[in-house]
């Protein structure tokens, strides 16, 4: 039988490739035989990233993206399709926050920069619908294909201070929900689409939420059953499961990658 849960020589599209988890999880599906298409707005961490990846003796393009334009993310598809002539995965990890969307504990719901909070749901949320509807058009004509989208704990789970960035996540959960439904109702069962959910993982982000804070690290770390934060490999492993054909009948879920936090002890 062959390995269900092999990648290899999947054309692995991904939207966010050389972010800070982006960069793991592109290079560990690449060592396992993916090929993959780093799409990103930062061009020098993305041909960085490609030449790292071709280095270690594995497949990667870097194509420029903007994943809040249509019009750039057609032409992707475009270059993509002469390169591969399929898309078998989509992996939308492109997101962020910022400061204005946070309220910090000196401040309330009433300082709320509402820009601030909307640019970051049209990052995270438009910048994974609008990828969706362009590179999932060609999985429909193949009915066939694997999505999945980047939630969030604080979707699941309300955290404080990331009032925009846990809304735009939530939004991607069900949105999530909704296209695993919709495509496979429409295009067929070969279609599925899934999320994952990181919680507290061991990034810069993680540091610069917490090393000038011990009692949120304290309190972050009490809600972990598994006493640790997460390595960007544990989230890269997931995605790399979703993506295969071992997930095949997995649909319309949000994994969390956090070692136990949602459980609530």
């Amino acid at each position: 039988m062959a390995n269900l849960f092999s990648v290899k020589d999947k054309v692995v599209v991904m939207t966010g490739a050389a972010g800070i988890l982006g960069r793991t999880i592109s290079s560990y599906l690449a060592g396992e035989g993916a090929k993959m298409v780093i799409l990103d707005r930062n061009e020098e961490a993305g041909n960085e990233l490609v030449n790292n990846i071709k280095a270690a003796g594995n497949e990667a393009i870097f194509l420029y993206t903007d994943v809040l334009n249509k019009e750039v993310l057609l032409q992707n598809k475009k270059d993509i399709i002469a390169k591969y002539g399929h898309i078998d995965v989509l992996l939308n990890a492109a997101g962020g926050n910022m400061a204005g969307a946070t309220i910090p504990p000196e401040k309330t719901i009433f300082d709320l920069d509402v820009e601030a909070f909307r640019k970051v749901v049209d990052l995270n949320l438009f910048g994974t619908v609008l990828p969706t509807m362009v590179f999932a058009e060609e999985m429909a004509k193949q009915k066939e294909g694997a999505i999945v989208n980047f939630s969030s704990e604080s979707a699941l789970r309300p955290l404080t201070r990331v009032v925009g960035y846990g809304a735009a996540k939530a939004a991607i959960s069900n949105f999530t929900k909704y296209m695993a439904g919709e495509l496979a109702l429409k295009f067929g069962p070969g279609l599925r689409v899934n999320a994952i959910a990181p919680g507290w993982i061991d990034t810069p982000m993680f540091h610069k939420a917490t090393d000038n804070d011990p009692p949120r690290l304290a309190k972050i770390m009490g809600r972990i059953p598994a006493k640790s934060v997460g390595d960007p490999m544990d989230v890269g492993m997931c995605a790399a499961f979703l993506c295969s054909d071992a997930a095949r009948y997995i649909s319309g879920t949000c994994i969390p990658v956090d070692g136990g936090a949602l459980i609530g002890f």
